[in-house]
């Protein structure tokens, strides 16, 4: 065979066709492959493609219970669907249904006009549908030219990869000493989670108090004074300059803006994350860092949707267009997407999608829940001190005389 003949025959081979492709495998596509078994796709049609090498599962659980001392959480206990009480959508599950789970493939390539997509080893897959599901990426240090960033034990957690690098980081420099760069979502949890393992934890975060974006000073002085009560150390106001490694290269010192030196056997980084969206770049409208979509979370490209924290879509509850990195919205989002691609086949319509903002955390025996938006008025209830035998407060937000969101620590479901 002529050569080039011999590499048109290889490419054909590699090319596969879905009618429905989702690419991410994070939890926004594990609840759309469920809505579309709901839905009654049918063998063969539908594709997940995810650069993870496992079939999606419940993202939280990696800030949670992966990381507990005993019993940890691992797969397949926390497959998606179970995060919100469904079935556990195993392997085997895709099988069945004939949903071709394309694992440990990372796409690099995207022509929507062509309605292709390229592989990382060159392989190449069509479709006539797509989902964009592709999620977030970790903020890195090292993106910012931070010295010494590249050191051994300098951890981030974004996928289940990063989670047992954790692990085995905290197995290896067992009762050290940890530094957490952030005061986040991650920088709170994962400090709970060291500390659990018998660390000894430093919080470092340069704004005035932990959760700026949504806590207020009432709020986060609940969290400070619990933290500290627990050995955690909290430094505000600076942020990680620089750090020194150790004769095998890894991380031994953490250097502050402000001078100080912390030493640290583990560095764990959470200063958030990006919406993954430059394959689509000059190809979709954006809009807020995200994929702009309308209400049943298709783009500007007909045929084309994006779900999760990549779409910015219009919340109706403010009348403007959000974008929501929230896993509740993942799934919501996903179903959402999933309905109105089958209602559109069929000719009917689905409902908009009316989404009420909702957060929550859970870290020793604390846990909150937030809905709405934290904006205008604050009003503080209950008894935010951290030294309440069982602690129970919340926050209200008041804009033009309505309530606009509400934040609930140690409520019980019915309070909830």
């Amino acid at each position: 065979i002529h050569p080039s003949t011999d590499r048109w025959l290889a490419e054909m081979a590699s090319e596969k066709h879905f009618k429905y492709v989702i690419l991410g495998g994070g939890v926004a596509a594990g609840y759309a492959a469920r809505e579309f078994a709901k839905q009654g796709v049918q063998p063969g049609e539908l594709a997940i493609i995810s650069k993870e090498s496992v079939a999606p599962y419940e993202r939280p659980a990696l800030s949670k219970g992966y990381l507990f001392p005993q019993n940890a959480a691992r797969l397949p206990g926390f497959h998606t669907c179970v995060g919100s009480g469904g079935e556990k959508l195993l392997p085997e599950w895709y099988t069945e249904k004939g949903i071709e789970l394309i694992l440990s493939t990372e796409i690099v390539k995207a022509d929507l006009a062509s309605k292709t997509l390229t592989s990382a080893a060159g392989a190449t897959f069509t479709y006539e549908t797509l989902l964009i599901a592709t999620g977030s990426s970790t903020i890195k240090l090292t993106d910012f030219g931070v010295q010494g960033a590249e050191a051994n034990n300098i951890l981030y957690l974004r996928d289940i990869n990063d989670a047992d690098k954790l692990v085995a980081a905290m197995q290896a420099k067992k009762d050290g000493k940890a530094v957490v760069v952030g005061g986040g979502y991650i920088g709170l949890e994962l400090s709970a989670a060291l500390k659990l393992n018998n660390f000894d934890v430093t919080m470092v975060y340069p704004e005035p108090w932990c959760m700026p974006r949504l806590f207020t000073a009432g709020i986060a002085h609940f969290y400070e004074g619990y933290y500290a009560s627990k050995g955690i150390n909290i430094v505000k106001g600076t942020v990680a300059s620089g750090f020194d490694a150790d004769a095998n290269g890894d991380v031994a010192v953490v250097k502050l803006k402000d001078g100080r030196v912390l030493d640290a056997n583990i560095v764990i980084v959470g200063v958030g994350g990006r919406p993954l969206t430059g394959l689509f770049k000059g190809q979709v409208d954006e809009e807020k860092g995200g994929l702009k979509t309308d209400t049943f979370f298709e783009t500007s490209v007909a045929g084309v949707y994006a779900i999760g924290d990549v779409a910015s879509f219009p919340m109706k509850l403010y009348n403007e267009p959000r974008r929501v990195e929230h896993v509740d919205h993942a799934r919501k989002s996903a179903e959402q997407a999933v309905k109105a691609i089958k209602a559109k086949e069929s000719g009917e319509t689905v409902a908009e999608y009316d989404y009420l903002p909702y957060f929550y955390s859970r870290s020793f025996d604390i846990a909150w829940q937030f809905y709405g938006d934290n904006v205008g008025e604050s009003v503080l209830f209950g008894d935010n001190d951290p030294a309440a035998a069982k602690a129970k407060f919340g926050t209200y937000w008041v804009k033009d005389g309505k309530v606009v969101g509400v934040f609930l620590e140690g409520g019980s479901a019915d309070e909830n």
